[in-house]
């Protein structure tokens, strides 16, 4: 796998001086875009897809799939539309690798438990208006890929999310979006690049689907959930900009 390898001999950030060693990091990150830019046809895809079968049904959901960074990257990205586009929060739903607790700390041998992914599946009654999205940096996570497997029979629409060619995640799900983000600046450390690939795919993703479900008009949050007083502020900007454009 490509974020497994070690990075060339001069990019060895901890034999560099502080200028440099951000200097390499920040170019290294910027593969990031590179990658996200190569699979834009199969993101479109993606939107496309979720969009048309989340407005058939005011039922369906969306469902992160993951294990460690990746699970982590995922619960930034449902947790927040209900705040920026009032998405109801019973319309987002998650599979994490050691439950709620490996979002504030590591618990990297979770990936390997699979005992309970079937329970946890059926609790869920995964339906065919449902989105599951599963990510998983190198691509043969044993827990999201167990997830994957067992909702071959549930006809919902699932998407994979990976940063590495040719796993078998990809070929299991719908649609399999490839960030082929490389070798990572700290070998194998996918909360660097990979994992900012991931959180750029998963804005463009979201942003348009709510985008084309009607949450967004004009460039602006119309269901934005007003919460605090800069909020209430920005709340109140966007509805006189709504007025004053006929919106």
């Amino acid at each position: 796998m490509k974020t497994e390898d070690q990075p060339p001999q001069n990019l060895w950030i901890d034999r560099l001086n502080t200028a440099e060693a951000l200097s390499v990091m920040i170019k290294n990150h910027s593969y990031a875009f590179d990658a996200v830019n190569l699979a834009l046809e199969d993101i479109e895809r993606t939107v496309d897809q979720i969009s048309n079968i989340l407005k058939k049904s005011n039922k369906g959901r969306i469902i992160y799939v993951g294990a460690g960074t990746s699970a982590r990257i995922g619960v930034q990205d449902g947790a927040e539309l209900y705040p920026t586009f009032g998405w109801s929060k019973e319309r987002v739903k998650y599979i994490i690798a050691g439950g709620e607790n490996a979002l504030v700390e590591a618990i990297e041998g979770a990936e390997d438990y699979l005992d309970n992914v079937k329970n946890i599946i059926e609790k869920l009654k995964i339906t065919k208006f449902d989105i599951v999205i599963a990510l998983s940096a190198s691509g043969n996570t044993p827990f999201t890929n167990k997830v994957i497997n067992i909702l071959k029979s549930k006809k919902a629409l699932t998407i994979s999310i990976t940063n590495n060619n040719h796993q078998l995640i990809t070929k299991n799900t719908d649609i399999g979006i490839v960030l082929d983000t490389g070798y990572e600046i700290i070998a194998g450390s996918t909360r660097l690049k990979a994992g900012t690939a991931q959180k750029i795919c998963l804005n463009l993703i979201t942003s348009l689907v709510m985008c084309k479900l009607g949450y967004v008009k004009s460039g602006l949050m119309i269901n934005m959930i007003k919460s605090n007083k800069k909020l209430i502020v920005r709340g109140d900007k966007i509805k006189k900009l709504l007025n004053k454009n006929n919106i």
